[in-house]
């Protein structure tokens, strides 16, 4: 009787869903927020080379690295086998995945899958705080198509890389990787790659500090995915899903303090200054004119006197 009962309350959807381009054409003059994000940054420096110095937490207490023009390809790779794998062939919507899950649905007689694509997902990020109901899904679809329009696709994959939660309050799979392993993303394995693929997923509930058996269930499950579709060979899946899940986070560097609260506030200690880093991503990430061995030699002299003075 429920099944019945779900059967025809999905009739509805079914029809918007076979009008979806008339829909689209329809509203497709309605253009995108301008940006589209406007989430606090957290403020990087980073040494002549482009390696990371420091950074502060954003002004809503997020770990949100501005993000990088190129998404590492161990990432792109693994993330779209993970939530779209038809990414760079669908217009934003994929209708095989929107049949699938009706069906599915259909079949179970409650809600399993949503289709959601990785645009369709930006989308989301960008309207955090909406009902979850049939009609966000459907603003979701159109938006996805406007944005596809507008973007090319590693421009969508770089929003979605930058903006996706990975537990706690870290946020973007730069700070992501500097937390959980203390190193840039490019410089991943395939099983960390593959971990952070699978956080954005479920955030809340699995990350490597909460039911780190499931993940590692998850993580196991796509390096499989990937070795099925040809991404990476079964000795590279079998060794990589022997790596331990890190223990717990690490520290963001620190090396040079200073120049980041002069470069964050401006000379005033209280009050960040009126160009403020944070107001967007070019003025938040900030190459320096500092080398990083450099650097870190200068902190261990400096430790190393003050002990000495301290003794």
């Amino acid at each position: 009787m429920n099944k019945i009962k779900y059967r025809k309350n999905l009739r509805l959807p079914a029809i918007l869903f076979l009008s979806l381009p008339v829909l689209c054409l329809i509203f497709s003059w309605n253009g995108l927020p301008e940006p589209l994000f406007d989430a606090p940054l957290s403020t990087v420096i980073l040494d002549r080379d482009g390696r990371l110095l420091g950074a502060s937490i954003a002004q809503d207490e997020q770990w949100r690295f501005p993000g990088n023009a190129e998404v590492p390809g161990k990432f792109a790779r693994a993330i779209t086998c993970y939530e779209d794998r038809r990414f760079f062939h669908h217009p934003g919507v994929d209708p095989f995945a929107v049949l699938r899950a009706m069906w599915l649905n259909i079949r179970m007689g409650r809600i399993v899958s949503g289709a959601s694509t990785i645009t369709m997902q930006v989308i989301r990020l960008s309207r955090q705080g909406r009902p979850r109901t049939f009609q966000e899904k459907l603003t979701e679809m159109m938006m996805a198509f406007r944005l596809e329009a507008a973007m090319g696709k590693k421009e969508i994959l770089g929003l979605y890389a930058s903006y996706a939660p990975f537990g706690g309050n870290v946020v973007g799979i730069q700070s992501a990787a500097w937390r959980y392993f203390g190193r840039g993303p490019d410089k991943l394995s395939w099983a960390e790659t593959a971990m952070l693929a699978v956080l954005p997923n479920n955030p809340a509930l699995i990350h490597p500090g909460k039911n780190r058996k499931e993940l590692r269930r998850k993580r196991n499950r796509l390096l499989d995915r990937m070795r099925q579709h040809g991404i990476i060979d079964a000795l590279s899946c079998d060794l990589a899903k022997q790596e331990p899940l890190p223990p717990k986070p690490h520290p963001i560097p620190m090396l040079a303090p200073h120049l980041l609260s002069r470069i964050m506030y401006g000379g005033s200690r209280s009050q960040p200054s009126l160009t403020h880093p944070a107001a967007s991503e070019a003025r938040s990430r900030i190459r320096t004119t500092l080398i990083k061995n450099i650097q870190v030699r200068a902190d261990e002299i400096i430790r190393r006197h003050h002990r000495g003075l301290s003794g």
